[in-house]
């Protein structure tokens, strides 16, 4: 009798969920008669991967297999490239985002607004059939309530109306009104979203300033700023 374990990517969503590196720690740790196959992605990937003393582990421990990685998602066949553009602009390397966008922009739309009402009214005008929308954002958006969108929903959203239930109904994300979060979507998904973004998600710019005397650096000052 064989048993299988499928691991993959994209766990680390709350405090404590250590993802991948934790799957592997356990394998190193207590099961090292298991037989270990992996995709090369794991290595050459940080996203995936960040220890280094793992990554050796695996080298040594398990099989490559290629087809390992599902790179596309069955679900969201038309966003193959998103995950790429995401993962390119969080790294601030805009201009490998923007080619990415370019190829992904007419099966995959992605706009921009500060407008709240006409971000609801585009999502409503776009989905077609039974394709399903609503709003996301953040758990910790505390700062959007404001604008009419609460975070703090706990007991009063329920996934099955959510997810389910008609464009008429107010507990549906249809109706626009019930925020989801990440807890409330996780392994679940929209066919068109607005996400809201708040101050708990932001970037950070370094800028180094210092002065210089016969060929040493005096008076360095490192400032920080969120963009």
């Amino acid at each position: 009798m064989f048993s299988y374990l499928l691991v993959g990517g994209g766990q680390e969503i709350n405090t404590g969920e250590a993802g991948l590196e934790e799957w592997l720690n356990a394998l190193r740790n207590h099961f090292t008669d298991w037989n270990v196959y992996f995709s090369e992605i794991i290595l050459s990937d940080d996203n995936y991967l960040n220890n280094n003393s793992l990554k050796e582990w695996v080298k040594s421990n398990g099989q490559s297999e290629k087809d390992l990685h599902l790179a596309v998602s069955v679900r969201s066949f038309r966003s193959e490239k998103l995950s790429e553009f995401i993962h390119k602009l969080l790294k601030i390397e805009i201009k490998n985002a923007k080619e990415i966008y370019e190829e992904l922009k007419i099966d995959y739309p992605i706009v921009i607004t500060r407008d709240y009402g006409l971000a609801k009214k585009w999502v409503k005008n776009n989905a077609r059939g039974s394709e399903r929308f609503g709003v996301l954002a953040s758990s910790k958006a505390r700062r959007l309530r404001p604008y009419g969108i609460e975070v703090k929903n706990k007991g009063i959203i329920k996934p099955k109306n959510w997810f389910l239930d008609n464009k008429y109904d107010i507990r549906s994300s249809c109706y626009c009104e019930v925020v989801a979060t990440e807890f409330d979507i996780q392994g679940l998904e929209l066919d068109w979203a607005v996400i809201a973004w708040d101050a708990d998600i932001y970037i950070y710019i370094y800028i180094y300033i210092c002065t210089e005397r016969n060929g040493f650096i005096k008076n360095l000052k490192v400032l920080s700023c969120k963009i």
